[in-house]
């Protein structure tokens, strides 16, 4: 009876909190006064907000290069049906944010609550990150509709869509510190678990259907444990290893709150954060927040079989695919090359209009990809035959002495062949190298004539800066590639702090 008791005292705790803080009669949207007590409570939810990787993902959900085909319109004026002028954010008392999301409850499994720690997120989505959470409402309009989909065959709360926005703010190629990828954060090892397979060439966590049904199946079976969705939420974010241990803690009361302050900090943020966005998911206009344009949407996008192994510059160049629209759907495929075979086909999702194109010139694309492999492994060949080099790149915990012994050659001559003045080389760094020991003195008939003016020339010519102004549907992997550099070489010499580009952008291009 006494165990009774306490869980009940548990369950109300929240809401007893907030009725000593809740002003019934203020309703309106001003700036709320906050007493010693309130300011020490909101304080404790900030400092769960900062420690939780929410604020990582908002940050990196503004990297996203969508593309520019519109279907979605947003009118402000129509959006805006509490009259907001533009910039203002409004503030409501707590008794509007506790009625809000107990209307929110009443509709749902899922037991929402109000109290200090989800009032602290509501002000980070609503407040702080403004912009962001803009982002992550024209997002939803890309992959709710999918979500809801399997949340549905899957016969869970469709809520729980929300929580792939505390997760990875709707980035498709987010990644965390501890290793967790896509939509959802896998880890590979769960990800394996339910059929996400990772190789060099495609990596499943990151692609939004399968991580998807991943993700409800995952969500399914830790119900099943505990049958309470605060405690799945945790668990997902966690482990049920985690959790086990902080129920044992917590005398085995299978309660989130009761648990709370045996879970790691990162968790302890975990539920407060899909509270609050679900809040502000649902009474967005009522804090003056719009979506910002997310570009094609799914409906816009059509999924085709591909049975042979093919590159995205090559139906880029077959079809016209903007290459930002094969990378934005299909972010799987971790090198741009797709591995499919006639018994294990992999699916591509691409505009409808282009879709259709690839069902009809499937087999041409296939002998055109065919093709450019063979003219460019011949091109390899006459190249290495003439100059009698190769391209190494540099792996972490090597240095100049031991490529030096790889290869059978000397460090002077690696410094000399590369124009190094010192021995620090850097992770990615391409090092050229000659078989022979040194590069051969006739290249073809052409250069035998060549003096040591003609050679002074050229390597001044070749260690000259090029120019690259970026095209519509480039992207830096694109540009890379054309000029035999790296991603990070980009980004080294143009000073870039994220992979974003802009039409008409112009970048140094180094030898």
């Amino acid at each position: 009876m006494k165990r009774t008791y306490l869980l009940l005292l548990l369950m109300l705790f929240p809401f007893a909190q907030l009725l000593a803080q809740v002003n019934p009669e203020t309703q309106s949207a001003d700036t709320v006064e906050l007493d010693d007590q309130r300011i020490n409570d909101l304080n404790s939810g900030r400092a769960v907000v900062e420690e939780s990787t929410v604020m990582e993902m908002l940050d990196l959900v503004s990297s996203i290069t969508t593309t520019k085909d519109v279907y979605l319109d947003i009118d402000r004026d129509v959006w805006n049906k509490y009259g907001f002028k533009e910039g203002e954010v409004p503030v409501y008392d707590d008794s509007v944010y506790m009625q809000r999301i107990q209307t929110l409850a009443y509709e749902t499994t899922v037991p929402l609550t109000y109290n200090a720690h989800v009032k602290s997120f509501i002000d980070l989505y609503a407040n702080r990150r403004r912009q962001q959470t803009s982002r992550m409402l024209g997002l939803s309009y890309v992959y709710f509709p999918m979500f809801e989909e399997y949340l549905t065959r899957y016969n869970l709360p469709l809520e729980l869509k929300y929580l792939a926005m505390v997760e990875s703010a709707l980035n498709p190629t987010a990644g965390s510190k501890a290793g967790a990828k896509g939509l959802w954060q896998f880890m590979r090892g769960t990800g394996a678990e339910y059929g996400l397979r990772v190789s060099s060439l495609v990596d499943d966590r990151f692609d939004p259907e399968k991580e998807t049904e991943a993700a409800c199946q995952y969500l399914q079976s830790l119900y099943s444990r505990y049958e309470d969705w605060f405690l799945v939420l945790a668990a997902y974010n966690s482990g049920p290893g985690t959790v086990n241990k902080a129920i044992i803690r917590a005398g085995g009361v299978k309660n989130y709150w009761a648990i709370w302050p045996y879970l790691p900090a990162e968790t302890r943020g975990y539920v407060p954060a899909f509270i609050a966005v679900t809040y502000v998911m649902n009474y967005a206009a009522e804090h003056n927040l719009y979506p910002m344009n997310p570009g094609l949407l799914m409906h816009g996008t059509d999924t085709v079989m591909v049975r042979n192994r093919v590159g995205f510059d090559q139906i880029n160049e077959c079809l016209g695919v903007p290459m930002v629209d094969l990378e934005f759907f299909n972010p799987q495929y971790t090198k741009r090359i797709i591995p499919g075979t006639q018994e294990y086909p992999y699916s591509l999702r691409m505009p409808t209009k282009y879709a259709l194109r690839f069902t009809q010139l499937e087999d041409s694309i296939y002998s055109y990809a065919s093709r450019s492999q063979k003219v460019q492994e011949v091109i390899e060949e006459k190249v290495e035959a003439v100059s009698d080099s190769f391209v190494h790149v540099v792996k972490k915990g090597e240095s100049l002495g031991s490529i030096a012994r790889k290869y059978h050659v000397t460090v002077a001559s690696l410094k000399k062949w590369n124009h190094l003045k010192r021995e620090t080389i850097h992770v990615g760094q391409r090092l050229t190298i000659y078989r022979s020991g040194a590069p051969m003195a006739q290249v073809s008939s052409k250069t035998t004539k060549s003096s040591s003016s003609s050679s002074k020339a050229t390597n001044t010519k070749s260690s000259s800066v090029k120019t690259h102004t970026v095209k519509k549907g480039e992207s830096l992997s694109t540009i890379s590639k054309k000029y035999g550099c790296t991603n990070n070489d980009l980004r080294k010499w143009n000073n870039l702090k994220s992979n974003t580009l802009h039409v008409g952008q112009k970048l140094k291009i180094k030898k």
